[in-house]
């Protein structure tokens, strides 16, 4: 963690969830705000030990290596499937955290081959929402199906981090994981956000002013492969079990919180061509990239 001084206040920055997380705070007391900045690691790092996939051993872990049988559940957990579980029937079953099996086949870092059609269709017979079943405090699976929170756990991240921050101290905040953001309290200044450029990667291609709400980007600006003179982005259609044709390089909404921003925005890109038309129909702000 590193905390500096910012003529309105204090700039802290870790890292977590693979991912750089800044906490903006509009504070005098530099004891505030390491106190703040502790408070944000500390849940940011809670959120992925216990929901990071790639952890062996947390909840998510077991949950994966139950081969069929039932596993308890926690209250949290039990939230986090109730909005997934809104995700798949709003997506029209696009959006679907069970999809781990496809996005182990199409590899977006070092590897530049398509999938055999026969690995796809492997993949998508443990591929469904809709064959997980739960309870208030069990879930149970078909063996040989896992389940991602990697889609919405950042942005519960970003909307725990800002309502505990909020809660504790009534200052002017803003919590980015990532590119996705969070203000709880209204800064009447404003936070000014930079819209990453597709185009050209690490330069703004819009400036926000931000005084109270969140935002979250979804793309493939990062994550791609190019086969044959092809691009491949890495938002998987978990219906056919191939990358998203004719989706937006990158889409950014503004949205009361950030889970909601996040669910829109990964919606949006699961629409393609359509995903504009999506989002104008959800009456939120947004910003589209296309190539």
């Amino acid at each position: 963690m590193s905390l500096q001084p910012r003529p309105w206040g204090f700039l802290g920055s870790f890292t977590a969830m693979a991912s750089p997380c800044e906490i903006l705070m509009q504070v005098s007391d530099e004891y505030v705000a390491k106190q703040m900045l502790t408070l944000a690691y500390d849940e940011a790092r809670r959120i992925e030990q216990k929901f990071s996939r790639f952890i062996q051993g947390n909840a998510v872990w077991h949950l994966n290596h139950a081969q069929g049988e039932s596993r308890l559940i926690d209250l949290e957990t039990l939230h986090l499937l109730q909005f997934a579980e809104k995700c798949y029937v709003l997506s029209d079953t696009a959006f679907d955290i069970s999809a781990c099996p496809l996005m182990a086949l199409w590899r977006f870092e070092g590897q530049h081959r398509i999938p055999e059609q026969a690995e796809i269709d492997d993949a998508l017979s443990h591929v469904g929402f809709n064959r997980i079943t739960f309870t208030n405090n069990t879930l149970t699976m078909p063996a040989g199906m896992s389940v991602d929170f990697g889609g919405i756990a950042k942005e519960y991240a970003v909307d725990r981090t800002a309502q505990l921050l909020a809660q504790r101290w009534p200052h002017a905040v803003l919590v980015n994981f990532g590119g996705d953001i969070a203000c709880p309290v209204i800064n009447k200044d404003g936070w000014q956000v930079g819209i990453e450029n597709p185009h050209k990667l690490d330069n703004a291609a819009a400036l926000l002013t931000i005084r109270q709400g969140a935002l979250a980007t979804s793309g493939n600006t990062r994550r791609y492969i190019e086969v044959a003179g092809k691009r491949y982005g890495h938002i998987i259609n978990p219906k056919n079990g191939y990358p998203v044709e004719q989706a937006p390089l990158s889409v950014t909404v503004l949205a009361p919180n950030c889970v909601m921003a996040g669910m829109l925005a990964t919606m949006s890109m699961l629409k393609g061509a359509q995903a504009e038309d999506f989002l104008q129909q959800q009456g939120v702000d947004f910003k589209v990239f296309r190539g």
